[in-house]
């Protein structure tokens, strides 16, 4: 049989200790526990009394129960997040803090590769501009096409015995 988890626990022990006080109440109407202490001899058994303290008893229970659940499953629903480190987005994965590429392997199966994305290139290129004067001009350089050498836009080389010019 497994093992409830500590939550579950909670419930348990909050409905054993309710069941608890309402049993007292019971004992304590069928005993009469005050006259026994303090030697008045009133065995008159007043039932409507004990139902009474046990319907207000199981109502704080059920309105108390209720409450509890909505708060345990709260924490079901944030302890079910993924931990990951602010600063070197290692994992944690079955208490152990792993990259992010190794639990992919682990937990999906998934190879990973490195790229950039159009938003962090773009950022990376502006900053790259704003620490260097001349780098507007070297970044031109570096996006634009190369040319060939002759000028022709066809970089490929002519075939055996055919000109380019058309000559």
């Amino acid at each position: 049989m497994p093992e409830k988890s500590p939550l579950a626990k909670v419930l348990v022990y909050q409905s054993v200790g309710f069941l608890t006080i309402i049993a007292l109440t019971w004992l304590d109407e069928l005993i009469k526990l005050p006259s026994l202490i303090f030697s008045d001899h009133q065995l008159i058994w007043d039932f409507r009394e004990s139902a009474l303290k046990m319907l207000l008893i199981l109502a704080v229970w059920f309105l108390l129960i209720g409450s509890t659940r909505r708060v345990l499953a709260r924490v079901r629903y944030l302890e079910s997040f993924m931990r990951a480190c602010s600063w070197c987005r290692h994992i944690d994965y079955q208490g152990n803090w792993i990259s992010m590429e190794e639990f992919l392997q682990r937990s999906l199966d998934t190879r990973t590769t490195h790229g950039i994305c159009p938003t962090c290139l773009a950022k990376s290129q502006a900053a790259f501009l704003e620490s260097k004067p001349d780098a507007a001009d070297h970044l031109a350089a570096v996006a634009a096409p190369p040319r060939p050498p002759d000028g022709h836009l066809n970089s490929r080389p002519a075939a055996p015995g055919v000109s380019r010019c058309g000559r």
